[in-house]
């Protein structure tokens, strides 16, 4: 991120030049990029896991049943209960050192890089920061900061290269909230899906090539593993599902592989309705079962190694591969602050940013 040094015009110099003595000053006008990833407890014990889970599910995008009753089910049921697990999950992928989730030390390096990035280009113009759709730092506070920093104009960059209803628009929802807010909006642009940008895309087949040739040997097949929502949101319009089948389709374009060397599947089940599939840990037991003694797992609709992938992914979809048969097992990490991907990420960047700068 920048420096939050903020540059002011006071009355007579700059922007207020002509304005008179008792003008309040001004920040020196900048352009802000404000990236927003999903969200991260502040802690793994039971009232930060309950507040970060209350939060998350009872985002009307997450889960839209109505709330008189939802709520009641959530609060007296659910949230009784699955802080406990999911406390559990966070403590065995918690950054310790930094007393932090990966999500949130991953995002602040994406943001480092990105910003610096940017500064070479554009110089003190131009300020990065990165928030949180649930938990901290919440998207208000961090817009709140820009706005005071002189950022009259925002590209708002919600990491997730498909769209869909309960990422990218509740990503932009909670922006726009915070606007209509503020007695002085400033001007915001949101960052569309990017998962068919070249860029993109040879920094994902390259996190491949990458983990294929450090295998002790080669996987069977790559499970290219997406985060579910229910089949009813496909049927509602969300194209999420869609892009997931055409992200799979284009990475394997560019690896040169066959139809039978990729799979589509779909993890992270919640609820009792249909959701999108194959179910990711189960279609992992099938391929063991059908002699796919090695395989490898890549999630290429997360930015970030967050608990769906490093809990959920590398032991428990690990663990029902295993237990079903199989051999190895090969994770292919996120594309985290990789050089070939923090480059996709400032070309989308500075093309958003046209007529800005």
């Amino acid at each position: 991120m920048r420096s939050e040094t903020t540059e002011i015009d006071p009355p007579g110099s700059g922007r207020l030049a002509h304005a008179p003595a008792d003008h309040p000053a001004v920040p020196r006008k900048k352009v802000g990029v404000l990236l927003a990833n999903l969200g991260t407890p502040d802690a793994t014990d039971y009232w930060s896991m309950r507040r970060y889970l209350s939060e998350f599910l009872s985002d009307k995008r997450v889960v839209d049943y109505s709330a008189w009753l939802w709520q009641p089910l959530l609060q007296l049921v659910i949230l009784t209960r699955r802080p406990f697990k999911s406390g559990e999950a966070y403590r065995g992928i918690w950054n310790t050192e930094k007393d932090e989730s990966p999500l949130l030390t991953t995002t602040r390096d994406q943001t480092l890089k990105i910003a610096e990035g940017l500064h070479e280009a554009y110089g003190e113009d131009v300020v990065v920061d990165f928030c949180m759709r649930y938990g901290n730092p919440s998207t208000d506070s961090v817009l709140r900061r820009l706005q005071a920093q002189g950022c009259e104009k925002i590209l708002f960059f919600p990491l997730y290269p498909q769209y869909a209803g309960p990422t990218t628009a509740t990503a932009n929802d909670q922006v726009f909230r915070t606007l209509m807010t503020l007695k002085w909006q400033p001007s915001l642009r949101t960052v569309p899906a990017y998962f068919e940008h070249p860029d993109y895309l040879e920094a994902l087949s390259n996190s491949v090539r990458e983990a294929y040739a450090a295998a002790e040997s080669t996987p069977d097949v790559l499970v290219a593993s997406y985060h579910g929502v229910p089949k009813r949101y496909l049927m509602e319009g969300d194209p999420y599902h869609c892009q997931c089948q055409k992200t799979t389709r284009l990475l394997k374009e560019r690896l040169g592989w066959r139809d039978e060397d990729i799979v589509t599947t779909f993890q992270s089940k919640f609820g009792p309705e249909e959701w999108v599939g194959p179910a990711t840990v189960d279609h992992v037991a099938e391929l063991a079962r059908q002699g796919k003694k090695h395989i490898a797992v890549v999630s290429p609709a997360f930015s970030s190694d967050c608990v769906e992938t490093l809990e959920e992914i590398n032991e428990e979809i690990k663990e029902s591969f295993e237990a079903a048969g199989g051999e190895t097992f090969t994770y292919v990490p996120c594309l985290n602050d990789r050089d070939d991907h923090i480059a996709a990420l400032l070309t989308i960047i500075r093309n958003e940013l046209g007529g800005w700068l």
